[in-house]
């Protein structure tokens, strides 16, 4: 009870970590919820509070959500300063932090083992593994549990209580993950391929592209149906549809999606069977050769790729495609679409953009007629067939 006399709910602090590049993104999903505030922006991490009313929302960007176990100063970068860490382990209640965990919604006691994950900012003579394992094997003995080690790539066995340490040059965080799996694991991710979009970096793409119920969304190249998935997601109501030239895709995305009005047919996204301006909203991972090759009119001319967006978004559309770099750019000013955000993401070892793009309205010199959405080479066009009159 605070001192005016009124009831308040207790906040929780949480943290939750992302994608190297989806930081202000996941803030911005944290801030939609109406208790929530934010403590700190970090590296891939967002420290916030709720109330115990509105506890650990729903974060489709995050990859996952922790309850803090412990924190102190950052330890040194040599093997000899390893055995703080295993002082960091033992000095938190942990009877304690299983009761938070149960109390917030997550599972009671810490499974049927512990196994942990480790990251670090700079250069040290240590390991990631050597931090798992040192402050592993101390949960799992005083948890009285058996401990995975991922030194060897083996994936931790179902049912294990996941841990996370995270050392950035000033603290040693460690975190106990609230839920039984990763925020970033879909349920209805149930059909993978080659090229397979992250689903927060989908959510990220689809909250980009301010959806509203009522629009048509539309995915050129959509594989397995992420995108479109967390679209519906993000905005129930909106109409979905997807395109792809490989029946592996489209079965994928149709078992992916379920009961979901998601519509995929066959298609060739450098020739859309849409009509023009019929497209409110494009989300797209286009297949540049990184993972997936393209086909297709697009395997000969990448850049009809980039036509057929400016030829089916309507005057008022939006477009939030992920790039392997900036070099096709230019073909999107070509066509009448400018870039209005871009960020750059740090992802599985890639480092693609995430951009924003809508159509350049230009304005006609005094005197002429030209339409003002019109790209240059449609404006050129018209200019040409007005001298041959």
């Amino acid at each position: 009870m605070g001192e005016d006399g009124i009831m308040r709910t207790p906040r929780v602090f949480l943290v939750a970590r992302c994608v190297r590049g989806l930081e202000s993104a996941l803030g911005t999903e944290i801030l939609r919820t109406p208790s929530a505030t934010i403590d700190r922006i970090g590296h891939r991490e967002v420290g916030f509070r709720v109330t115990d009313d509105d506890i650990a929302p729903r974060l489709r960007t995050a990859d996952d959500v922790f309850l803090p176990a412990h924190r102190r100063p950052d330890i040194g970068p040599h093997k000899s300063d390893l055995p703080e860490l295993a002082a960091l382990a033992r000095e938190f209640d942990l009877a304690d932090l299983a009761r938070d965990r149960r109390a917030l919604g997550g599972p009671s006691g810490f499974g049927d083992g512990i196994e942990i994950s480790a990251s670090f900012l700079g250069r040290r003579t240590y390991n990631r593994y050597d931090i798992e394992d040192t402050v592993g094997r101390v949960l799992a003995e005083r948890a009285g549990l058996p401990y995975h080690s991922r030194r060897h790539g083996a994936a931790p066995p179902p049912g294990h209580s996941g841990w996370r340490l995270t050392l950035d040059g000033t603290a040693a965080t460690l975190l106990l993950r609230l839920g039984r799996r990763p925020a970033h694991r879909r349920a209805y991710k149930n059909v993978t391929i080659p090229g397979t979009l992250h689903p927060p970096v989908a959510a990220a793409m689809a909250q980009a592209a301010e959806l509203r119920p009522g629009q048509r969304v539309l995915d050129p190249c959509c594989g397995a149906g992420t995108l479109l998935i967390e679209a519906h997601h993000t905005a129930p109501g909106t109409t979905l549809l997807g395109f792809d030239l490989a029946p592996a895709a489209r079965r994928a995305a149709r078992e992916n999606a379920g009961p979901l009005p998601v519509t995929v047919r066959r298609g060739d996204a450098g020739a859309l069977p849409l009509a023009d301006r019929s497209v409110d909203r494009v989300l797209c991972n286009p297949p540049w050769g990184a993972q997936v090759d393209a086909a297709g009119r697009l395997a000969g001319r990448p850049e009809r790729w980039w036509h057929e967006l400016a030829r089916v978004l309507t005057d008022e559309g939006r477009a939030v495609v992920l790039l392997p770099d900036a070099s096709s750019l230019a073909h999107a000013l070509t066509v009448g679409l400018s870039p209005v955000h871009v960020q750059r993401l740090s992802l599985f070892g890639s480092r693609p953009l995430l951009i924003h793009l809508e159509r350049r309205v230009l304005a006609p010199p005094k005197g002429r007629g030209e339409l003002r959405d019109q790209p240059p080479v449609a404006a050129a066009e018209q200019r040409r067939t007005r001298r041959s009159r």
